[in-house]
C-alpha cells in the first residue's frame, strides 16, 4: 500500500452532484455542480434531482480528475456517500462509484454523508491550527441538527439530535411563509443583519438533556404573522428584516443552549459546526463570541466545505481506508442509515 492513497470521492446525497481527488488528507480537486431547477418549486424535487445527477455525474468526475491532474489508474480506492440522503440520488452516486469500483479493481469504500460533514475539519488547511481530539460538532443542516463528541475520526458519539424538525428545514419553512426565494435560509440571514432580533418573541423549545426540537418555534412563528398580519395587512412587507432577525435569534437561542450546557458538561475546549446552516453568518459570530469569553477553541468551517461536497467524503473515506473498512459490489444506497 502506498504511503499516501489517491482518493476519489462522489457525492450525490441531495441535489449537488460532487466529485473530489484527494492525495491522504490534502484535497487536490473538489467539483460541485448544483442544480438551479428546483428554485422555481421552492425545494427540492427528488425526480428531477435524480436526473441531474445522471447528467452530472460523468462530466464533475472528469473534471475532478482533471484538476487533480490524476488518471483514474492512478487511484487507490473510490469513496461515495451511501446515506442517509435522497435515495434517487444516492443510487445515481453509488452505482457510479460501484462501476468504477469494478472497471479498476479498487477498493469501495461507503461513507455515512453526516460523518463526512463533521470530519470535512481534518482536511489539510481546513483551519490555520488543526483541530485536535476530542471536541463537540453541532452538526446543522436542511435535514439534521445534532450535537456530537468527537474522540477521533471513527470514534463519535451522538449527545442529542432534533426530535422533529431540522434547523435548516425551520430556516426554509420560515422564508417559504414570508415569500421568500429557495434556499431560504441564507435569504433570513442575509435579512436579519438589517434587522432588530428584539423586534418579536416566540415559543422557546424546552427539552431535557441535549436534544432539539424546532417544530413548536416554526408554529409560534406562524401563529405570530398571521395575528400581525390580521391588525396589520402590511405588517411583513414593513418589518421583514426584524422578522427575519428575531426569529434567526430564536433559532440560534435554542442551538447555543445545548451548546454551551454540552461544553460545560463535558469540559471539551474545542468546538466545531458542520452543515449547510453552519455558513450563517449570526450563528459564526455567537459561537466565536461565546468561544473568545469562555477561552474555548471555535472551529468554523470554510465556506466551501459547509454545503454538501466531495472532499468531506473523500476526507472521512481516507479514515475509513486507513481502517481497512471496504464494501463489496452488492452494497447498497441507503435513505435512512444510523449515524
Amino acid at each position: 500500500m502506498k504511503q499516501q492513497p489517491y482518493i476519489l470521492a462522489i457525492e450525490s446525497s441531495c441535489d449537488d452532484t460532487s466529485a473530489a481527488v484527494l492525495h491522504g488528507n490534502r484535497l487536490m480537486s473538489n467539483i460541485v455542480a448544483s442544480q438551479k431547477v428546483h428554485e422555481e418549486y421552492g425545494g427540492v424535487v427528488p425526480e428531477l434531482a435524480s436526473r441531474a445527477h445522471q447528467q452530472n455525474i460523468v462530466p464533475t468526475v472528469n473534471h475532478a480528475l482533471k484538476v487533480a491532474n490524476i488518471k483514474p489508474q492512478e487511484l487507490d480506492a473510490i469513496a461515495f456517500t451511501n446515506g442517509p440522503g435522497l435515495m434517487g440520488s444516492l443510487l445515481v452516486g453509488t452505482s457510479f462509484a460501484k462501476s468504477l469500483s469494478l472497471a479498476l479493481d479498487i477498493p469501495l469504500i461507503p461513507v455515512h454523508h453526516m460523518h463526512a460533514h463533521i470530519l470535512a475539519h481534518l482536511i489539510d488547511g481546513a483551519h490555520e491550527a488543526p483541530i485536535t481530539f476530542p471536541f463537540l460538532c453541532l452538526t446543522v443542516s436542511g435535514g439534521h441538527t445534532q450535537l456530537v463528541q468527537v474522540d477521533g475520526p471513527k470514534q463519535m458519539t451522538v449527545l442529542g439530535e432534533t426530535i422533529d424538525d431540522a434547523v435548516g428545514e425551520a430556516f426554509d419553512k420560515a422564508a417559504k411563509i414570508l415569500g421568500l426565494p429557495y434556499p431560504g435560509g441564507p435569504m433570513i440571514d442575509k435579512l436579519a443583519a438589517e434587522g432588530d432580533a428584539n423586534f418579536l418573541t416566540f415559543a422557546k423549545p424546552n427539552l431535557p438533556a441535549y436534544d432539539f426540537s424546532f417544530s413548536g418555534l416554526k408554529t409560534s412563528f406562524l401563529y405570530t404573522l398571521q395575528q400581525k398580519v390580521k391588525d396589520h395587512p402590511n405588517f411583513v412587507a414593513e418589518h421583514l428584516n426584524d422578522i427575519c432577525a428575531s426569529y434567526q435569534k430564536a433559532l440560534i437561542d435554542a442551538l447555543m443552549i445545548k451548546v454551551k450546557k454540552a461544553a460545560k458538561d463535558t469540559g471539551i475546549q474545542n468546538f466545531a459546526i458542520a452543515g449547510g446552516v453552519s455558513a450563517n453568518s449570526a450563528l459564526r459570530k455567537e459561537l466565536k463570541t461565546w468561544g473568545a469569553k469562555h477561552k474555548l477553541s471555535i472551529f468554523v468551517p470554510p465556506f466551501e466545505y459547509t454545503t454538501d461536497n466531495a472532499a468531506m467524503i473523500g476526507i472521512a473515506g481516507y479514515y475509513n481506508y486507513l481502517a481497512g473498512e471496504n464494501a463489496p459490489l452488492s452494497t447498497g444506497a441507503q435513505a435512512k442509515i444510523k449515524f
